[in-house]
């Protein structure tokens, strides 16, 4: 194993087909599978840290475990107290926050943020630059296009309420560019068009769009998952 500039954690053990490229940072704390990649420059197990003002716990974040074959590109940044499930890949300089657990086979794309405490299933696709925010609740097969922002502030940071995640679930899809707002939840199967603000609850099964979006259709059903 060549992994010139490695900084390695206290306790911190190596399984023996583990990849490292140059100048990886990974913290004590961390549990890495067999066969796992961590790419030039990638951090992982960065323990949090917060400002004075934030909500966000001030305790120990927990180990962080990557499943067999996890992948952390280039670049990325994968705070302490994640678990990455088996094949999942953080793509290049991507960053996931603290206490976030992904299933298997995801894929964070290039530049994307996962926020604190989101739970995902299995097969999640998050494109380049798309933001999945604190507090959100993902479900399988769900697909999140390039661009996408969702928030869980409705007051942008002024009246301090309690914040609220969105919620996405199984196989609904988020076309590029779309703003999901505090809260809203996205049904099965659905679909929102490109360029769409969700401001209320979309259907499942939905073809949602516009601004704010309106259902305007149902997804046929050769495109839908089923049971």
């Amino acid at each position: 194993m060549n992994a010139p500039g490695l900084v390695l954690g206290e306790g911190v053990v190596l399984p023996d087909d583990v990849e490292l490229g140059a100048h990886v940072v990974i913290h004590a704390g961390v549990e890495l599978g067999p066969g796992c990649v961590i790419e030039d420059g990638a951090v992982v197990g960065k323990p949090p840290k917060v400002g004075a003002a934030s909500r966000s716990p001030r305790d120990a974040a927990g180990p962080t475990r990557l499943g067999p074959g996890a992948v952390v590109s280039a670049g990325a940044v994968v705070l302490a107290g994640t678990a990455l499930g088996a094949r999942t890949v953080v793509a290049v300089n991507a960053f996931v926050r603290e206490q976030t657990v992904l299933g298997e086979d995801c894929l964070v794309g290039t530049g994307a943020v996962v926020g604190r405490g989101v739970r995902a299933g299995d097969r999640l696709r998050l494109q380049t630059n798309a933001i999945l925010v604190s507090g959100s609740v993902v479900e399988d097969d769900v697909f999140i296009g390039p661009g996408v922002n969702s928030m869980n502030d409705n007051s942008a940071g002024r009246l301090r309420p309690e914040l609220r995640g969105i919620t996405l679930r199984r196989g609904c899809r988020i076309g590029g560019g779309v703003d999901l707002l505090p809260g809203v939840e996205v049904g099965e199967d659905a679909l929102v068009a490109a360029g769409s603000v969700v401001t209320k609850d979309i259907p499942a099964y939905a073809v949602a769009m516009g601004v704010p979006a309106r259902v305007a259709g149902e997804v046929p059903e050769a495109e839908r998952l089923g049971s």
